[in-house]
Formats: C-alpha cells, structure tokens, sequence
C-alpha cells in the first residue's frame, strides 16, 4: 500500500512539472492566429486583428510574431486617438509589444517580421527619429538569409521594399518611395506584393511628374498624397504654390488699388481652419468656383473648407484663373454653341463644357484613357499640382 502510495504521489508531482497544451485543435495554433490577424490588419478591422494576435499569444508567449501584430495594432491605434494620455499609452504598449518580439524572435524568419513590424509601428507613429529607423531595419532585413516559404503573412522578401516605400511616401520623400516600389516590381511578376506595389507606383510616379522643375513647399507636398483634395486645399495650393496672389497684384498698375482690396467677409467655417489667410486672399480676387455658398441649415454664406473638388469645378476655377492672368475674357464663351463634344461624360451644353476645353486643348487637364473627362471625379493631389504646373509653364510663370 505504501509502494502504491508514493508511485501515486510521484505521478502526481510529475503531471503537475508538465505543462498543459492551451491549444489544442489543429487550427487553434499561433501561427494560424497571427495569420487572421495580419490579414485583419489588412481589411483595417483592428480590433479583430488584436484578438486574433492575443490569441496567438495565449497559445504560445514565447511566439514573437504575435507580439510584431500587437505591437502594430497598439501603433494603428494611436491614429485614433485624440486624447494625449491615451495615446501615449497605445505608443508605449506598442514599444512594449516591439521590444518583446525582438528578444523572441530566433528564426531568420521571425526576424524578418520584427523588422517589418518595427519599420511599420514607426512609420504609424512618426516618433523623433522614426524614419531613420525604419531605413536601419530595412537594412538589417538586407542581411536576412530568409526561407521565404517560411514567411507566414509577408510571403516574400520584397514586403519589406513596399513598406520601406509607404514609409518614405509618408515622409514626403517621393523619389525614393517610387524606387522602393519599383523594386517590389522588379523582384518578381506576380506576387503577395506586386498589385499593392503597382498602385502605389503610379501614384508616386504621378506625383514625382507633376513636381518635375518646380519647388514644393510642404503645403504643396502634403496636398500632394491626398486622394481628394478640398476646397481649402486648392486655395492654398493656389496661394502658396502657384504664388496667385502676387501674379494678380502684378496685373493691377496702381498699388492704392490692391492695398483697398480685400474679403468682403470671413466666413464662420473659416475662422480658426489653418487655411484661413489662403481662403480670404482667394475671396479677395474672387475667383470663380471658389465663392463661398449659401447654406440652408445656417442660412449664411459659408466655405465649405472640406468639400472635396470635383474635376470639372477644377476646370471653371482654372479657366477663371487663366482669364484673368491673361486679360482674355473671350476665354469665356470660347467653344459656346458648339454641337458636339469631345467627351461623352461632358456635352456642349453643360456649364462645365467651355471650362473644359480650355483646360484640356491647353494640356493643363486631361482626360481619361476612356474618353470621358470624368467630371464628376474628386481631383486628387498630384492632378491638382500637375495642373498649376501646366498653367505655370503656359503663361511662363517661373
């Protein structure tokens, strides 16, 4: 009895040094988990990537690409974070997350995901020094023998070449994010990478053609990544980097004219937007297409500082513009009464029509590949620029 007694103690203390499997079900494992997770990252529904990556984690602590995801969500999430306090504690999890996965990750493999996280944690949070560091994890990545079978999420080298250029593209350095991209390109036809990469591509490439021989300030350059630009945005485009203020000033000969104008008001949605000044110079020459308009709600004459740009109010503002840079007013009513259109999407009696072929017979705007001129599109950053920098060169502007 007593023999029995302590094989039964002994098989006690033995179960109890053994640790008991978390996850046992063949699709309940780590590597599953932090699949879902980097692709819910992907589709932007954080919350769910952050309980796939916590799953991860519970499975197995010692996994350092769970830790790489966590760190990315916490990163992802200061982005909605307005309260300060708050987020500092997402950026410091994030570190937290980062430095863990670090001391973890062992294989070249795990390696390579801590360094594409780091480069994508800095890129999101845009600390002191952060590109600097994503060019130094990009470069250890450089040194990696990685089995790219063995990438669980990225798949292949070149992910590293496509979020060294989304970093580059968020530091406004265009030349070299078109470069990255182009890598991705270039390192093989069809891949995880290659469509992501592709898109990306032209449109840096449109930006990069549409800042060729021209200064951007940083107005300019942040206006430039947008995917729609706003009314506030093209009047400071138009104030800052086509410099129109000074061009209309040089039309007028006698000073004590120019000095007399100004806004005839301050709209309320303009009174503290940080393009006020840009907005009241616009209204100050009274551009066409970029008046202030009546609002039902507060029955007042307002901005509207956020209202996305459509293409063919883009072409009656630089028609306006081109009018009275040049004195012509027959630029006008130019192709008034004509019978057919060029476009399909823009016919000869639209209000756009005129506006649009005095943009597009000067090469300032373009239309599609279609034929359509796409009227009704939002402009985005780089046609914005590309047009001011037409219209410069047209009127000999340098």
């Amino acid at each position: 009895m007593r023999v029995l007694f302590m094989v039964f103690i002994l098989a006690f203390v033995s179960s109890c040094g053994q640790q008991v499997a978390k996850c046992t079900d063949p699709t309940d494992n780590p590597s599953h988990h932090y699949l879902m997770g980097m692709q819910a990252l992907e589709e932007k529904k954080v919350d769910v990537a952050q309980s796939k990556f916590e799953r991860a984690n519970f499975c197995d602590e010692k996994f350092s690409p769970a830790h790489d995801g966590l760190a990315i969500v916490s990163a992802y999430k200061t982005k909605q974070q307005g309260d300060a306090a708050f987020k500092k504690v997402e950026t410091d999890m994030a570190m937290e997350h980062l430095k863990k996965a670090g001391k973890l990750a062992e294989s070249a493999e795990d390696k390579f995901d801590h360094l594409v996280a780091t480069m994508r944690v800095y890129t999101a949070l845009k600390s002191k020094d952060w590109l600097k560091t994503a060019e130094d994890a990009f470069a250890e990545i450089r040194e990696l023998k990685v089995d790219e079978k063995k990438l669980i999420y990225y798949q292949g080298k070149e992910a590293a070449d496509y979020y060294m250029g989304l970093a580059y593209l968020k530091a406004l350095e265009f030349r070299q994010a078109r470069d990255k991209f182009a890598d991705v390109l270039n390192a093989k036809r069809e891949g995880k990478w290659h469509e992501k990469a592709d898109k990306a591509h032209k449109r840096v490439d449109k930006i990069v053609r549409a800042m060729a021989g021209i200064t951007v300030g940083d107005v300019g350059k942040q206006i430039a990544v947008k995917d729609s630009v706003t009314r506030a945005d093209l009047a400071a485009l138009l104030i800052v980097e086509m410099k129109l203020d000074k061009l209309f000033a040089g039309r007028i000969p006698v000073k004590s004219q120019i000095d007399k104008m100004k806004a005839e008001f301050t709209p309320a949605d303009m009174l503290t937007h940080p393009f006020k000044e840009e907005v009241l110079t616009i209204m100050k020459w009274k551009v066409r297409g970029l008046e202030p308009k009546y609002d039902g709600n507060t029955k007042a004459y307002l901005f509207m500082p956020k209202e996305p740009v459509l293409r063919g109010e883009m072409a009656l503002i630089l028609e306006d513009v081109l009018i009275k840079l040049t004195g012509d007013e027959k630029l006008a009513t130019a192709y008034f009464g004509q019978d057919k259109s060029p476009f399909p999407d823009v016919k000869p009696t639209s209000t756009f029509y005129n506006a649009v072929m005095n943009m597009t017979t000067r090469g300032i705007m373009e239309g599609e590949l279609s034929g359509e001129f796409r009227v009704g599109a939002p402009v985005d950053g780089a046609e914005a620029l590309l047009a001011m920098r037409v219209l410069k060169q047209r009127m000999n502007i340098y």
